[in-house]
């Protein structure tokens, strides 16, 4: 007998691995994957910031936090391995975590550069690594499958922005990265997915936000008529790390207010 359609989206008796839970949309979607049915592992810098982790609780599912500076290629080489070690089992894997730079390209900083491509890039491509030789290694379900990755790109994966050398760089990087590995791994069971956010009214555009010219200019040209916010992903994760989403594998999934089809 063929699940029903709730079956499908639920995602009852997994775990997810999540880096950039603490704040906007990493936040919401960490606690959209708890309503669903799935425990969360929480990597962040620090354990100063336990919003999430208690909201997550608060659904009656577990939290664990892990620390790691994601700038630290030495700390992110052996987080997967040491959250291995400690018995967790990893059933979905969210990059989320990402930093912003913003100079004129002529001026951009070499050290700025170095330290959005590591946390933006380098990090994803570990982490996505090392989850992903973990899941290899998983027996996979009655429907074939083992596990579920979901990286966040953004509209410079597909634009280059202004000011933005590096991030555009990094993001076009994610996207890319995330189709070559779904070429690798969508035969064996793990489904590799990127969302795209729009323009988002979090911390991280507030800069954007708050140059009244350009942020007009920006809501002129979204469809929707207005910024997207955080629990506009809620939905979107959710298929991604479904067995809603079992043939969907190599997309960047859009999630723009309809900004790239104007």
């Amino acid at each position: 007998m063929a699940p029903s359609i709730l079956d499908m989206f639920s995602l009852a008796g997994r775990t997810a691995m999540f880096t950039g839970g603490t704040r906007g949309i990493g936040a919401s979607m960490a606690v959209a994957l708890a309503e669903a049915g799935s425990d969360i592992i929480l990597i962040q810098r620090d354990n100063s910031n336990t919003a999430t982790k208690s909201k997550i609780e608060s659904l009656g599912r577990k939290a664990t936090i892990y620390t790691a500076d994601l700038a630290s290629s030495t700390e992110v080489s052996a987080l997967t391995r040491k959250i291995l070690n400690d018995g967790h089992d990893i059933d979905i894997l969210v990059t989320c975590a990402g930093i912003q730079k913003r100079h004129p390209a002529h001026l951009f900083p070499q050290n700025d550069w170095d330290d959005v491509l590591q946390v933006n890039l380098s990090t994803v491509f570990t982490l996505c690594r090392d989850v992903g030789a973990y899941m290899l290694s998983r027996k996979p379900n009655a429907a074939g499958h083992r596990g579920s990755i979901i990286n966040v790109a953004s509209l410079c994966s597909f634009q280059g922005g202004i000011t933005v050398p590096a991030y555009a760089a990094a993001k076009g990087g994610v996207a890319q990265l995330t189709k070559a590995l779904s070429n690798e791994w969508a035969s064996k069971g793990i489904n590799v997915n990127a969302i795209a956010p729009g323009y988002i009214a979090t911390d991280m555009t507030e800069a954007l936000q708050n140059d009244k010219e350009r942020a007009e200019s920006v809501l002129s040209r979204i469809p929707a008529g207005r910024w997207g916010n955080p629990n506009d992903f809620k939905g979107p994760v959710i298929f991604l790390a479904s067995s809603a989403c079992a043939y969907v594998s190599g997309e960047i999934f859009l999630v723009d207010g309809g900004w790239m089809g104007r």
